[in-house]
C-alpha cells in the first residue's frame, strides 16, 4: 500500500479549468473571471504543466452563460468533482479493508456479503436501498444550487451553502460543523484551495486507475495484485436490478 500512494503522489496532476483570483480566494462573492485568472493560477497549481486547455472549453459558450459563466461552470464543476474523487478514493481504500468488507456481527444491509470488493458491495445493495442513496444526493445537489450568488453569474465556485436549521437533526452545518473555515484567513484559504485542487485532481485520476483496474487487470500496472479484479460493469450502477439490463 505505501507503493501504491507513492506512485500516485508522483503522477503529475491533470491540468483542468480552475483558477481564483485572490479577491475571489478571499470572500463570498467575486467578480466573473477571465483567462487571464486562469493562467495565473495554472502556474500556482502546477509550474511544470501550467495553463492547458487542449479541448478549447474557454472559447465555448454553455447555455448563452458567455465566456465568464462557462468559466464559472467549469471551475464549479471540477471543484464539486475533486471532491467527491477525494470521498471516493478514501471510500475504495477502507472498504477494501476487512473492516468494512470483513464479517459482521450485525450485518449492515439486507443482502450484505462478507468479503466483497467495493464495486460488489454496491452490487449487492438492494434496489430501493441504492434509489434512497441516489435520491439523497440528488436532495444535497439541488441545495447546492441555491446560492445567494450562483456561481456562473460571480459567485464563488465550489462554495455550498449551509445546511443548518432550527430542527434537532440540523444542529451543525453539515458542510463545515466545526466551523474550521469561518476561522481561516484570506490568505489561509487561499493556499488551502490551491492544496484542495490539486489533492482533488489527483484524487480522480487515482480512482480512475482504481477502477481501471479492477475491469481491466494490468491496465495500471502499479496497482496489478493490489486492486481486485471487477466482473461487473462500472458503468451500469443498476445493472441487474432493471429487466432491461438483461
Amino acid at each position: 500500500m505505501v507503493k501504491l500512494l507513492l506512485s500516485l503522489l508522483l503522477i503529475a496532476p491533470a491540468a483542468a479549468f480552475l483558477s481564483t483570483s485572490s479577491h475571489a480566494r478571499g470572500s463570498h462573492t467575486q467578480v466573473s473571471e477571465t483567462k487571464d485568472d486562469l493562467a495565473v493560477l495554472a502556474g500556482e497549481l502546477n509550474p511544470v504543466v501550467g495553463f492547458w486547455d487542449p479541448l478549447g472549453c474557454l472559447n465555448l459558450d454553455f447555455w448563452q452563460l458567455g465566456t465568464e459563466g462557462t468559466i464559472g461552470y467549469l471551475r464549479h464543476a471540477e471543484i464539486k468533482h475533486g471532491r467527491v474523487a477525494m470521498a471516493g478514493f478514501l471510500g475504495y481504500l477502507v472498504q477494501s479493508t476487512d473492516f468494512v468488507s470483513g464479517p459482521h456481527n450485525n450485518l449492515p444491509f439486507p443482502g450484505y456479503e462478507a468479503g466483497l470488493t467495493p464495486p460488489e458491495q454496491w452490487d449487492a445493495i438492494p434496489l430501493w436501498g441504492k434509489i434512497q442513496i441516489v435520491t439523497f444526493v440528488g436532495m444535497l445537489e439541488s441545495y447546492g444550487e441555491l446560492l445567494p450568488v450562483h456561481y456562473t453569474k460571480g459567485g464563488v465556485p465550489g462554495y455550498y451553502p449551509p445546511i443548518k436549521g432550527n430542527r434537532p437533526e440540523l444542529v451543525l452545518n453539515l458542510y463545515d460543523p466545526f466551523n474550521f473555515f469561518s476561522r481561516m484567513t484570506p490568505e489561509a484559504k487561499e493556499a488551502g484551495l490551491v492544496k484542495e485542487i490539486n489533492n482533488g485532481r489527483l484524487a480522480m485520476i487515482g480512482l480512475f486507475s482504481f477502477l481501471a483496474e479492477a475491469r481491466v487487470p494490468g491496465s495500471v500496472p502499479v496497482l496489478t495484485g493490489i486492486i481486485p479484479p471487477y466482473n461487473g460493469n462500472i458503468m451500469i450502477p443498476f445493472e441487474g436490478d432493471f429487466s432491461f439490463f438483461g
